[in-house]
């Protein structure tokens, strides 16, 4: 059993999917980011970065302890070696996998979580930052559009977990203030993913956790928590 600490965001969703893709029995812990429950020690002593997703695997190849993995990068990665799904054994096809999985944790992600702040959350519009990110996030979906007009249906050849990746963060593309009708390759890329039933269920996970509205607790929870107020997590040598 896998125990899956989540809220529904982008990030959780990723994981949530890949869980459904690889029919792995899995608990959901729900981690309330709007109420600070990402900075309990509990939390912290499977995450350290306070940050959600996390997993626990109970039932790790080879046996032992429960193996603990924060960063949505490494579940993925995880995930897949733990079922050999969705990442390629042979070199070519899993380095095109990784330089994908990579490139989204490295630059969409980020630039569209910041794009979505500045947008959305800062509370004075910075036309500087608006304008800045907004540019970044095209470029983006243009470095995307142009892979998926080399590969055709996926973004490393077969659905991967590059594509379980990419996918949440383009489903904000309206709160972006994106259109995917300039992006050709990633619209039918889009719709072909997001009618898997498996991404269906993902999606759907917890989806009555959200809440409707930010209030001033979720605000400063999610935007005003510096490093120095998060306690140390608990020393497990």
């Amino acid at each position: 059993m896998i125990d899956l600490y989540y809220w529904p965001t982008p990030n959780g969703w990723k994981i949530s999917i890949m869980l459904e893709e690889c029919g792995l029995p899995y608990r959901v812990v729900p981690v309330d980011i709007g109420r600070g429950e990402q900075f309990t020690p509990q939390f912290l002593a499977v995450s350290p970065n306070n940050r959600i997703p996390a997993i626990v695997d109970d039932d790790p190849a080879g046996g032992g302890a429960p193996v603990p993995v924060f960063e949505t990068g490494a579940i993925l990665l995880y995930l897949a070696e733990k079922t050999g799904r969705f990442l390629p054994g042979e070199l070519r096809g899993r380095t095109a996998v990784m330089q994908w999985v990579m490139w989204q944790m490295g630059g969409l992600g980020p630039m569209a979580g910041q794009n979505g702040h500045f947008l959305l959350y800062a509370p004075e519009k910075i036309p500087y930052a608006i304008d800045r990110y907004g540019r970044e996030v095209r470029r983006l979906y243009g470095v995307l559009d142009g892979q998926l007009g080399r590969t055709g249906a996926f973004v490393a050849g077969d659905y991967s977990i590059a594509d379980i990746a990419i996918f949440p963060w383009i489903l904000t593309h309206k709160a972006q203030g994106i259109s995917l009708d300039d992006y050709p390759n990633v619209k039918r890329w889009y719709t072909t993913v997001r009618a898997r039933p498996q991404v269906q269920a993902g999606l759907a996970l917890g989806r009555e956790l959200r809440p409707a509205k930010m209030d001033d607790e979720a605000r400063r929870n999610l935007f005003g928590q510096g490093a120095a107020g998060v306690p140390p997590a608990p020393d497990r040598s």
